[in-house]
């Protein structure tokens, strides 16, 4: 990743500390909130590409806020990201913001967030997208909705939605019943999202006829999809070996989501997850997106976002 600087030579080191906050705990809230990297070297600030303009700007604000209030406060700093945000949510085309699918009910499902408005985009332009970020963020929703839309279109023949059979250190031998009663309690988040699309009676007819299907991750072993909509949910219980293989299925006219929180990684090391390794290693391919979800994306009960940020400072 490119870096870009911001020259504050001009600056007192007194000024640069209100800035940074203690322990640079402003310039923490920046990245955070922005999901890029920034470096303060002295007099000198480090942005990466993507985030530096909308930090720059702020860095400016912070400035004048300094320069006539003789300080920074927190609130202050959030206000300032606020309103670059919602500049630059409006600065995103219509295509990135319009609709991308419609419930059952006729209700629209469009991006409500910076971080979803990217992810949209991405679904829209790229061939693989990686889409990581806490509960509550609508990821497997959103990934889910765009596919059936552009199953509707007749785009794609198929949707094929899968996830790993791994869950709190439990595995599928423990659980009664055939195989389809065994995975089905993994896949349930996935049925409900489909119902909110289509109805539980269309599912079931479309599963019947095997234009959508529902599988554990390791019944794509061996296969090539073709002209289909691939989402792989709850990525981060991958292994690296798993997501090599799950990654290389992918045919001819075939798009392929891969959604997961890196924050709750079941297996035994954080480590072995095939989705912090392949987030890592596939970063620069032009038909790749990698698209991180933060906490302000959070669209579920305000009280959940509250939660996660809780826990988050726990960790």
């Amino acid at each position: 990743m490119e870096y870009k600087t911001i020259d504050c030579s001009e600056r007192s080191m007194e000024e640069m500390q209100m800035l940074c906050g203690i322990d640079d705990e402003n310039i923490k809230l920046l990245s955070e909130a922005f999901n890029g990297n920034i470096i303060v070297r002295s007099h000198a600030i480090k942005v990466e590409e993507p985030i530096f303009e909308a930090i720059s700007t702020i860095i400016e604000k912070s400035f004048q806020m300094i320069e006539t209030r003789d300080q920074l406060s927190k609130q202050d700093l959030h206000y300032l990201i606020q309103l670059e945000k919602k500049k630059i949510l409006r600065s995103f085309s219509a295509k990135a913001l319009s609709p991308i699918a419609k419930t059952r009910s006729g209700k629209l499902i469009y991006p409500k967030t910076i971080g979803q408005a990217k992810l949209c985009e991405a679904f829209k332009e790229k061939e693989i997208v990686f889409a990581t970020g806490v509960a509550g963020t609508g990821k497997t929703y959103l990934a889910v909705a765009y596919a059936i839309t552009q199953l509707k279109n007749e785009s794609v023949k198929k949707i094929v939605l899968t996830r790993p059979a791994v869950e709190a250190g439990e595995s599928l031998g423990f659980l009664p019943g055939d195989m389809k009663e065994k995975v089905d309690p993994y896949l349930r988040p996935l049925y409900d999202a489909l119902h909110e699309m289509l109805g539980q009676e269309t599912t079931e007819k479309l599963i019947e006829k095997e234009v959508i299907e529902i599988a554990p991750l390791a019944f794509m072993r061996g296969r090539t999809l073709n002209e289909a909509i691939v989402i792989l949910d709850e990525a981060q219980n991958t292994t690296k070996a798993q997501m090599k293989m799950f990654l290389t299925r992918m045919g001819k006219k075939t798009k392929m989501i891969v959604t997961g929180d890196v924050t709750q990684i079941d297996l035994i090391k954080d480590k072995d997850s095939g989705l912090i390794q392949a987030c890592q290693i596939l970063q620069g391919i032009p038909e790749i997106s990698i698209v991180h979800l933060g906490n302000e994306d959070v669209v579920r009960n305000p009280l959940v976002q509250k939660i996660i940020e809780r826990y988050a400072n726990v960790e």
